[in-house]
């Protein structure tokens, strides 16, 4: 077994308090790793340091090509121990052998983009603000501060990166909350940070609960922005506690995407995007197309074909290959999902297939529930409104693009949405009457470092990614530099303002 402790200021250190919690493995239980669980004290701790490192250290003002070498030398460590960091992420979460090699690829990958974005120069020249020609105006980008960061289970070791990348990045310090369900490979990158030699307190990673060192994060008033990924509910209580001193805040939240297949899509090649959409990860995925909207010219031959497909996919061992359905990540969301399908019986949908935990013997220990369709959904119901974060597909049948648009936009949500067509023009012309921060045309869940991800409406605040990820994480100051020196204030007016 494992054993972690917190890293602050540049050491790991047991909590004040001395307490631990085990992080289990999904699929059969046993305990992954005991870890040390950060209290408020650490949390201050960890933030007083962060604070110092930013005010007091050089590691704001030394150049993007040293933060860039760094970096880059954090994502060939993730490379090198990517055999480790792979069965680790399979063990502590559930993912699949398959979603685990591609999270510990992605995430070396996006923290080398982030490594390059370091070099870059945010500053902007502003030629035409002054149409008289007195002066010169300039913008300058400069680090927030102290970032507090606060991560969800379902993509532990990406979301780290995610965070952590365009932060450090931009020249702040940061203080990383994983999930207290998932922490072991946010631990992991810690001894990362630590080997490559990261100035103290620069980074500081502390895995705890969110109810105070979650709490603590987003409400002290030494940190300056607060990224946060997770559900809509934390992200409103993030937000209200951030208000105490008007902190930034990024947050990307809960969604509950809409699919939308036009009856002269490519069925077969919708129908595997469908169920990628739903099943993958066994749908804990923010942006997951968990609403399935479907013409009524195909709505039959579509459901049966889909339902048919999804009787093959085999549920199993997560680090078994050929396993494309994994546990749960917990007990906990094994019931709400559980909790979910039953409201949607009760709400008169029709499950097509799936809706139980599976009885298969060899996976009784594991937090297993069999990839569920409902039919026959109401676009209004609880189902096909609240997030449920599991293999649970609602489908509804549209009669027109437009009703198909209407239904797709009404939802609090706005995070992901897809369309199937043939016709590229007809694809594009839904695609931008859908209220969401990305939309994909004949595909689903590709995202690129160089294109900003985020939501509408209540899936959240900001983006993360690109360019307009970056700025997130950057001040924006007006440099307003006289180019004439005296000239006395009627000869301003007299030139500049507009005569009556």
């Amino acid at each position: 077994m494992r054993e972690y402790q917190l890293y602050i200021n540049g050491a790991f250190q047991e909590s004040t308090s001395k307490e631990t919690f085990d992080s289990l493995n999904p699929f059969n239980q046993e305990i992954v790793a005991r870890v040390s669980r950060a209290n408020v004290v650490d949390t201050k701790e960890a933030i007083t340091a962060a604070r110092n490192a930013f005010d007091t250290s050089d590691w704001k003002r030394i150049s993007g090509n040293e933060r860039a070498a760094m970096l880059k030398a954090v994502a060939d460590k993730i490379k090198e121990r990517k055999n480790e960091l792979e069965i680790l992420e399979i063990e502590d979460s559930g993912s699949t052998l398959r979603k685990a090699k591609e999270d510990i690829f992605l995430s070396g990958k996006n923290m080398n983009v982030f490594s390059q974005y370091a070099v870059m120069d945010f500053n902007e020249s502003l030629d035409r603000v002054s149409k008289a020609g007195f002066s010169k105006n300039y913008l300058y980008r400069e680090p927030i501060g102290v970032v507090a960061a606060i991560i969800p289970w379902n993509f532990p070791l990406k979301m780290a990166i995610w965070k952590l990348g365009p932060a450090l990045a931009a020249g702040n310090t940061v203080v990383l909350k994983p999930s207290e369900v998932t922490p072991c490979t946010a631990m992991e990158l810690a001894k990362i940070f630590d080997e490559v030699g990261f100035p103290k307190g620069v980074v500081n990673i502390i895995p705890g609960f969110g109810e105070d060192v979650g709490e603590e994060l987003a409400k002290n008033p030494l940190v300056d922005k607060v990224t946060f990924t997770g559900s809509t509910a934390i992200g409103k209580r993030v937000m209200s506690l951030a208000s105490v001193n008007l902190k930034k805040c990024t947050l990307e939240c809960g969604g509950k995407s809409a699919n939308i297949v036009l009856d002269d899509a490519d069925l077969e090649m919708a129908i595997d995007g469908a169920m990628y959409a739903i099943f993958y990860h066994q749908g804990q995925c923010c942006e997951a197309g968990s609403r399935l909207l479907l013409s009524e010219k195909i709505h039959d031959e579509f459901l049966s074909k889909l339902v048919e497909k999804t009787k093959k996919l085999k549920l199993g061992n997560p680090k078994d290959n050929t396993t494309e359905i994994g546990p749960l990540v917990s007990k906990k969301q094994q019931e709400r999902v559980l909790s979910y399908i039953a409201q949607g019986k009760q709400s008169g949908a029709k499950i097509e297939i799936g809706g139980n935990i599976p009885s298969n013997s060899e996976l009784q220990q594991g937090f297993f529930v069999e990839p569920t369709i409902f039919s026959s959904v109401n676009n209004k119901s609880t189902i096909a409104q609240e997030e449920i974060f599991g293999p649970v597909l609602s489908v509804i049948k549209f009669k027109t693009e437009q009703e198909a648009v209407q239904l797709a936009n009404g939802s609090i949500y706005g995070l992901g949405a897809g369309v199937w067509s043939k016709d590229a023009e007809k694809a594009m012309s839904v695609a931008k009457q859908l209220r969401a921060g990305t939309v994909w045309i004949n595909e689903w869940h590709l995202l690129s470092e160089h294109a900003p991800f985020g939501g509408y409406k209540q899936s959240g605040i900001g983006r993360e990614f690109g360019m307009d990820g970056m700025k997130e994480y950057f001040e924006t100051k007006h440099l307003h530099v006289d180019e004439v020196g005296e000239r006395s204030k009627k000869f301003w007016y007299d030139t500049v303002v507009p005569k009556k």
